[in-house]
């Protein structure tokens, strides 16, 4: 037998390749050794007794067989602490295991060679060489360094060495077993037929774009014209060569997209989409395209404030319904909102005894309400209204609410004292103009419209004036109001508007029977 080759388990702990007698099976790495040359004696190997003794096996003649004498040629070639026997294992082992897999060289050379020493040593010897691509001391006459150090001494020198490394490896703690790597196949990993160890999909965005140029050959010097402009098949080539390109940047750019956005993340992303309301799905679902052209913070900056906008119209919506029907505060605007669930509830049908059910009209679904939404709606509300366990149901002293913008606005005067609120408010009834006839604004005719409480578009409709005209007017005046203290006088008034002195008129008693302003 002439080669065992060292196990991988075990790298560096042991003396590289080994050889051993093919008769008595001695270790004869370290020693001479005889080596038959016969074709029929594959890495045959003997050790001296054995072949003085004229020993033989399987298919080898001692009488007839040629052979070969080998020794150990551990003397410094190229540097003081690398042997010959080491530089031909380590060619040998980059011709096995290839360049670039340092750690399995080193496993080949042994004697504790690590992979970082065997790679400085490879790139110092042959890389850096001034005679690239032979190493400084490859010429065989070339004796300076072997004669400089004698072969007892750098002997000593090597078992110095691994008798060190040796004691070092076994003080070492152990070391954890090497895990194998999950194999890079698409069934593998969370997104179906992806493949992050070639960072690539099973199927690519036009996954046929390859087809059309993979026969496609180019010659040298073909399709050049004596004018130097190319002929028309070569300008069809490069016009295909072009197409796959445009479409390799396209596929480029869609993984750009994922890996930007960690779009593989299944797991994570659905767990986050699953916090969202349907309503702040739909959104972020609308705004994915911008995706494409933002970088992940600035995507999710964006995504925060559409949020935010959709958590303002929400409130925004929900204030002028309680205005439309008639709430004045956001204490009244909660209980209505208790209300309207209370209602719902009944209106749900109680099971297959229900006599009405064929009757009663179809349940709605009530939209989910952000809780954000109301919280910029009532962000007070619910610490006032909660009730402690156990307290008493006497009438309590009362007390002072904290209060926010919304309720200032309708509770103080423009003085910021504050004022008792009506418990019934009488209804104002707009004086029609002479000779004008009333109209009849629609959502469909009239814009802004939903802007407007009850009251509101029975001004316009008694002053033919459109929403958003009065809309503009009623600003104008609370503006003037708040600069001169919360009053404002009729005259003025007539004055800022420039309109219809009678129209200015009734929008002005209107303004001061709501309580946004006082009179002059």
């Amino acid at each position: 037998m002439g080669v065992i080759r060292k196990k991988t388990a075990s790298r560096g702990t042991e003396a590289g390749t080994k050889y051993h007698c093919d008769i008595c099976s001695v270790d004869v790495t370290s020693t001479v050794r005889v080596s038959c040359a016969h074709p029929s004696c594959h890495e045959y190997d003997l050790c001296v007794p054995c072949f003085a003794a004229g020993e033989k096996s399987k298919n080898h003649d001692p009488s007839t067989h040629p052979f070969q004498v080998i020794e150990q040629n551990s003397v410094p070639i190229f540097q003081e602490d690398w042997g010959a026997d080491e530089e031909l294992l380590l060619l040998e082992g980059a011709d096995i295991y290839g360049l670039g897999s340092w750690a399995d060289i080193a496993d080949h050379i042994g004697g504790y060679r690590t992979k970082e020493e065997v790679r400085d040593h490879y790139i110092s010897t042959y890389i850096d060489s001034p005679n690239f691509p032979l190493p400084e001391r490859a010429d065989p006459e070339d004796t300076r360094l072997s004669d400089s150090i004698s072969k007892e001494e750098f002997q000593s020198r090597k078992k110095r060495r691994i008798e060190e490394r040796k004691e070092a490896a076994k003080a070492a703690p152990p070391t954890t077993p090497k895990q194998k790597p999950t194999a890079s196949v698409p069934a593998c990993h969370e997104v179906q037929g992806y493949m992050p160890g070639r960072l690539e999909f099973e199927t690519e965005f036009m996954n046929d774009a390859e087809e059309a140029v993979q026969h496609m050959t180019f010659e040298p010097g073909a399709g050049e014209i004596a004018n130097g402009e190319m002929d028309a098949e070569m300008e069809l080539k490069m016009t295909v060569v072009d197409i796959y390109n445009s479409r390799l940047t396209a596929r480029t750019e869609r993984k750009k997209v994922l890996f930007e956005h960690n779009l593989l993340e299944y797991r994570k992303n659905t767990a986050l989409e699953k916090k969202r309301t349907k309503e702040e799905r739909d959104l972020l679902n609308k705004a994915k395209p911008f995706a494409r052209m933002m970088n992940h913070d600035d995507f999710e900056e964006f995504n925060k404030g559409l949020e935010y906008e959709h958590n303002l119209r929400l409130a925004i919506a929900q204030l002028q319904e309680w205005r439309q029907m008639g709430i004045g505060d956001l204490k009244g605007g909660e209980k209505y909102e208790q209300e309207k669930q209370q209602r719902a509830q009944r209106m749900m049908p109680q099971g297959s005894f229900d006599r009405f059910a064929s009757t009663r009209p179809k349940q709605q679904q009530q939209p989910e309400q952000p809780s954000a939404a109301s919280q910029l709606t009532t962000p007070e509300l619910p610490l006032r209204l909660q009730k402690t366990p156990g307290a008493s149901k006497a009438p309590e002293p009362p007390s002072q609410p904290p209060m926010n913008d919304f309720d200032r606005m309708f509770a103080t005067n423009g003085d910021g004292v504050s004022t008792p609120t009506p418990l019934a408010k009488t209804k104002f009834i707009v004086q029609p103009l002479n000779g004008v006839i009333p109209w009849k604004l629609e959502n469909e005719a009239a814009p802004d419209l939903h802007l407007l409480t009850k009251e509101e578009v029975e001004v316009c409709n008694v002053l033919h004036i459109q929403p958003k005209p009065y809309l503009v007017i009623k600003e104008t005046l609370l503006k003037e109001s708040m600069k001169q203290g919360g009053s404002l006088k009729k005259k003025d008034a007539r004055t800022i508007c420039k309109i219809d002195s009678a129209k200015t008129s009734r929008i002005y008693d209107f303004m001061v029977h709501s309580g946004w302003i006082n009179k002059g």
